[in-house]
């Protein structure tokens, strides 16, 4: 456009006082606060503003159409109240999804979340001698006792959980690591920045593929402190490799009066290997081989909310709590809460993998798999009997996911969706953004819906995405 047709659409352009006298933002006032209607109204006209400056061609020519103003601040008040973090439908087949929220809480961790929330709790409180209490009791009882471990300590996520204990044990002096466990996970967790911001000194041995316990005793000298192990939870070394197995590093440790320490990661509590996995160790037989102190997440394979666990020594711990850090990586009630009664379910283990959604998702039966994806498939196909979309059933592989059990893919039954108007990745961003948004993945111009993910209430919402879409 000209300079003059840019000022022109400019000067056409109402005013908010303007706006605000019409009778659908009228209505739009009779229904939201008016500071979000006011806020709605002036960023719809900064970007129509812009995209005029910018020389951008709307669809009204060369005036703005009112109407569309219109629409756009009716959309824009429906975005500003919306919440940010809402449910989505998971049609991914990744049960631990990182970005989705990771695991869902079992229901009698919600159960107890309800109850916690609404009234007042001992959370600092000793009832028995009618003083001031600990926290950290309400999960150390629980945990030790499923465990075997001598003392927990729970902090707010697992990279809080090896901070804290590098930064107690070994500020100012050298943990020893294997070269092939410096390890990278979501969000540029890297185990060697979290050493240094700890104040412990990286020490590493051996090579990426390959590390001997001669490594490990070459490398102590006076300024050792630990030594560490980290489980590769998110990345497998294969072919040619060697590593030091817990229990030869536990017996080195205790010959050279060095504390060994394991991240342990996602904290495994079930062997998942009946479940056509391979065996990770679990938290219980990585406490029985005498380590130290041994971190992990609540959030991952144990199912529970997001938490770093400690399990260790009672020294260990005790001088872990005494660390002022601590409280500033503290957990809350609503985290004590649901995470205690997570734990609770793992004194029975069949109880655990039948009500912990992260296990029973994991532990679901191919055959069960595959009923579910026939019925979704067949209640999709109802609404589309002119074959725009097509949908079939399919076999294929899930993920456990959250940097657990990595290259391990779990068969499993999809619903393939494809479409004679729409590209696959047009079908799904229409499909995210419904409400609530269907996160689906697309493979060969198709989109596909893994059954595995999906919640029981779940294929009535999907069927209704897609009759709404059919239908516009």
């Amino acid at each position: 456009m000209t300079n003059p047709e840019i000022q022109n659409r400019l000067r056409l352009l109402p005013g908010v006082d303007q706006l605000l006298r019409t009778e659908p933002i009228v209505a739009l006032l009779a229904e939201h606060p008016r500071h979000l209607v006011l806020n709605a109204i002036r960023q719809v006209l900064e970007e129509t503003r812009a995209a005029i400056l910018a020389g951008c061609e709307g669809e009204s020519g060369p005036a703005p159409n009112p109407s569309e103003l219109f629409r756009l601040c009716t959309e824009r008040v429906d975005q500003l109240s919306q919440y940010t973090l809402q449910p989505v439908i998971n049609a991914t087949g990744i049960v631990v999804h990182t970005n989705l929220g990771r695991s869902l809480l079992p229901r009698p961790a919600l159960e107890r979340l309800d109850r916690i929330g609404r009234g007042y709790n001992n959370l600092e409180y000793d009832v028995r001698q009618g003083r001031r209490g600990s926290r950290y009791v309400h999960a150390e009882d629980i945990l030790r006792e499923i465990t075997g471990a001598e003392a927990a300590l729970v902090v707010n996520n697992n990279a809080a959980a090896v901070l804290l204990v590098l930064g107690t044990i070994a500020p100012g002096l050298e943990v020893i690591v294997s070269r092939g466990q410096m390890v990278e996970i979501g969000g540029a967790f890297r185990i060697p920045d979290v050493m240094a911001a700890s104040g412990a000194v990286l020490r590493e041995v051996g090579c990426t593929n390959r590390t001997h316990l001669r490594d490990y005793e070459a490398a102590i000298n006076e300024r050792t402190a630990m030594l560490l192990k980290v489980h590769c939870s998110n990345y497998r070394i294969v072919g040619f490799t060697a590593e030091v197995s817990l229990k030869d590093l536990v017996a080195l440790g205790r010959g050279r009066g060095l504390p060994v320490m394991e991240d342990l990661g996602s904290g495994c509590f079930v062997d998942l290997s009946p479940f056509g996995l391979y065996r990770e160790p679990t938290v219980r037989e990585t406490v029985q081989t005498g380590v130290d102190v041994v971190t992990f997440s609540g959030d991952k394979l144990l199912g529970g909310p997001q938490a770093g666990i400690i399990l260790g020594s009672r020294d260990i711990v005790q001088r872990c709590k005494k660390n002022p850090l601590t409280r500033a990586l503290r957990v809350d009630k609503m985290t004590l809460a649901a995470l205690e009664a997570t734990l609770r379910l793992y004194r029975d283990q069949r109880e655990a993998l039948n009500q912990v959604p992260t296990l029973r998702m994991i532990s679901v039966p191919l055959e069960t798999l595959r009923a579910r994806a026939e019925n979704l498939s067949a209640r999709l196909a109802r609404l589309e009997p002119r074959g725009v979309c097509t949908f079939a059933i399919e076999e294929s592989v899930s993920q456990v996911g959250g940097g657990s059990l990595p290259a391990q893919d779990l068969p499993t039954w999809v619903v393939a969706v494809r479409s004679s108007q729409w590209s696959a990745a047009r079908l799904e961003a229409a499909l995210r953004r419904r409400k609530p948004p269907l996160i689906g993945r697309i493979e060969a111009d198709r989109l596909l819906m893994d059954v595995r993910t999906l919640a029981d209430e779940d294929p009535p919402l999907i069927e209704a995405a897609f009759a709404a879409l059919l239908t516009a």
